[in-house]
């Protein structure tokens, strides 16, 4: 009886997911692929933003973490990149060096919560001009 409840439970979790997602269905090409980054946005800024600032720099001490970027140094990292990926988009030279944080002075935790930000309201707004027309257009880059 127990297995049935859990399955029932189970499979009642699943389908209010599906209810509420048909009001959500992406409108265009731009809602839908924006829908991804829109995901990762708010998991990565809800981490970014939950992270006690005495902690960002933050680097495992224990186990094999050479090399390992520090929690400011990755939140610095992912808004370069977000920039860099968006400017390819658009067919622009994107920055330099996002591997070490790119060429924003941000440090703080205020700072790069800032650059995040802007990175991620970047993006949205780049993939908010993706149409029918451009979808397939060739992006190059790294």
């Amino acid at each position: 009886m127990k297995s049935v409840a859990l399955i029932a439970f189970y499979l009642l979790l699943c389908a209010v997911p599906g209810f509420s997602q048909q009001q959500d269905i992406p409108k265009n090409i731009a809602e839908s692929v924006g829908d991804v980054l829109r995901f990762a946005q708010q998991g990565f800024l809800a981490a970014a933003e939950a992270m006690p600032a005495d902690k960002y720099s933050f680097i495992p001490a224990t186990g094999n973490f050479k090399n390992t970027r520090s929690f400011a140094e990755q939140v610095k990292h992912v808004a370069c990149v977000n920039f860099a990926f968006f400017n390819e988009i658009e067919g622009k030279t994107p920055p330099e060096l996002c591997e070490k944080g790119g060429p924003s002075k941000a440090k703080t935790k205020g700072e790069l919560l800032q650059y995040l930000h802007q990175s991620f309201d970047y993006g949205n707004g780049v993939l908010a001009t993706i149409n029918a027309q451009n979808a397939l257009d060739r992006v190059t880059g790294r």
